[in-house]
């Protein structure tokens, strides 16, 4: 999810995504990396293969990089120095006329490589923009994905397609947007550099292989999307929902594949909604999994693809304030475990590093945040009716907390700078951190006890009189 300036509560920026993986578990971390001097570094990615030789100086940026790097560093989200927010990717599919045409390259840039080759090179949000598009250009890619940017001025989205094809649209500083795994960038103004970019030779591209089926425009989504009946069961919901969500005054149907790009929201969108979407499973309607009061027969509830899902690992928001000084502007929100369950934990970016229990995670069950929330959906999950109320409960909590927690550090920030800033925001995320943790903790305690008094093996004396 994607939303500009103006359709923000409080005028910040926010780019905001949910990472899964197919196997269930898929060990994340929160990590800080310094400046440094890239010069001579020569770049092999150990999940495809991709060489590339770096040059020139790199400012800090955090990311959520995976645990284990021996399969590809997976930086997936994150914020530099300049307050530059990068999110990569959101997995999207190109059509088999486009990729007959444009073969996907076997060990292009991909997913696993994408922050750390942009991310530490870029002031801006156009310039991430136009610094993936010449690599995507240049060394191709092998899949079809959605990119996020923004600074505190612009959101934009950026859609690879093919091996080299590429565009990208401003969203409207009014506006949000809503991707699913699916292409949704529309029409394409080629006069329109302020709020559209695109691979060189694009419109050439499409014109000698016939690939516009239309005899005006240039919708993206149409001639390189898939647009099929599998979206309308795994992706266009999930857009319905987020619609449903924020522009009630415009109806769509779920399995719609005409839902715009971005929507006017009819009021201004908080953090906390940004959360409730991201860890939504259509909640209040017939299509909700758990069988809630709203929810319909089992076939509606195994209908679309929920949100909140068992592949969950790592959420995020990007947040870059427009009230506050640029020094302590950028906040991460951070989400690791089942999102409906799991509290969203407020980091500022302006540090040298990150709490212990979130800078680590091994691939058997360790002491880490994100082997935490993963317990604590182990022990939700069967008993969902039984504990919600206190796990929303506990998600309300450590919500208040962390808006409180901005707040304190914000204003403590005041008057600090250099060093002594980071070093402040550092500690203030140690504690951010360390209420989390003991929060959770808190919670398995009581939902531990509440499963031993409900055990199916109780027998007292007497009980077979």
């Amino acid at each position: 999810m994607l939303v500009g300036k103006g359709a923000s509560i409080d005028g910040s920026t926010m780019i905001a995504r949910n990472e899964d993986y197919y196997d269930g578990v898929n060990p994340k971390t929160f990590q800080v990396y310094p400046a440094k001097d890239y010069t001579g570094e020569h770049f092999v990615s150990t999940y495809d293969g991709l060489e590339i030789d770096l040059n020139g100086q790199g400012c800090r940026f955090t990311a959520t990089t995976n645990g284990d790097i021996h399969h590809g560093r997976w930086d997936e989200q994150g914020i530099n120095e300049y307050n530059v927010a990068m999110s990569a990717s959101e997995t999207e599919m190109t059509n088999p006329r486009v990729l007959g045409h444009d073969p996907l390259v076997e060990n292009g840039v991909d997913e696993d490589s994408m922050i750390y080759l942009v991310l530490p090179f870029v002031k801006t949000a156009r310039e991430g923009v136009q610094r993936l598009g010449s690599l995507i250009e240049r060394y191709g890619t092998g899949e079809s994905n959605g990119i996020a940017f923004s600074d505190k001025d612009e959101v934009w989205y950026f859609e690879t397609a093919g091996g080299h094809q590429w565009v990208a649209e401003r969203i409207p500083d009014n506006a949000y947007a809503i991707c699913p795994n699916i292409m949704v960038i529309e029409e394409i103004d080629f006069d329109d550099p302020d709020h559209f970019m695109y691979a060189d030779g694009i419109k050439e591209f499409v014109e000698k292989y016939h690939l516009n089926p239309y005899d005006a425009g240039f919708n993206f989504r149409r001639i390189f999307g898939t647009n099929d009946e599998a979206d309308q069961y795994y992706n266009t919901p999930r857009t319905w929902y987020g619609h449903k969500l924020f522009t009630p005054s415009h109806q769509y149907e779920p399995t719609s594949l005409d839902i715009p790009f971005f929507e006017r929201p009819d009021k201004k969108i908080a953090v906390e909604d940004v959360e409730f979407f991201l860890s939504s499973h259509y909640n209040g309607t017939p299509y909700d999994p758990t069988g809630s009061y709203a929810s319909g027969d089992a076939n509606d509830q195994r209908k679309f693809r929920s949100i909140a899902l068992d592949r969950n690992q790592s959420s995020c928001i990007m947040q870059i304030r427009n009230d506050v000084p640029a020094e302590y502007a950028a906040i991460q929100w951070i989400n690791f475990g089942f999102f409906a369950y799991s509290p969203y934990v407020p980091f500022f970016t302006n540090i040298n590093d990150t709490p212990t229990a979130y800078n680590h995670a091994g691939n058997e069950v360790d002491d880490s945040a994100y082997w935490l929330q993963k317990r604590l959906e182990v022990l939700v999950e069967p008993h969902y009716h039984d504990y919600i109320n206190e796990v929303l409960a506990f998600r309300d909590e450590c919500q208040s907390f962390g808006v409180g927690q901005v707040d304190k550090l914000t204003a403590g920030a005041a008057g600090k700078n250099g060093q002594a800033l980071t070093d402040y925001l550092t500690a203030g995320n140690d504690q951010s951190a360390d209420h989390a943790i003991k929060a959770t903790k808190k919670l398995m305690n009581l939902l531990i006890h509440h499963a031993l008094l409900n055990s199916k093996f109780q027998f007292e004396r007497g009980d077979n009189y």
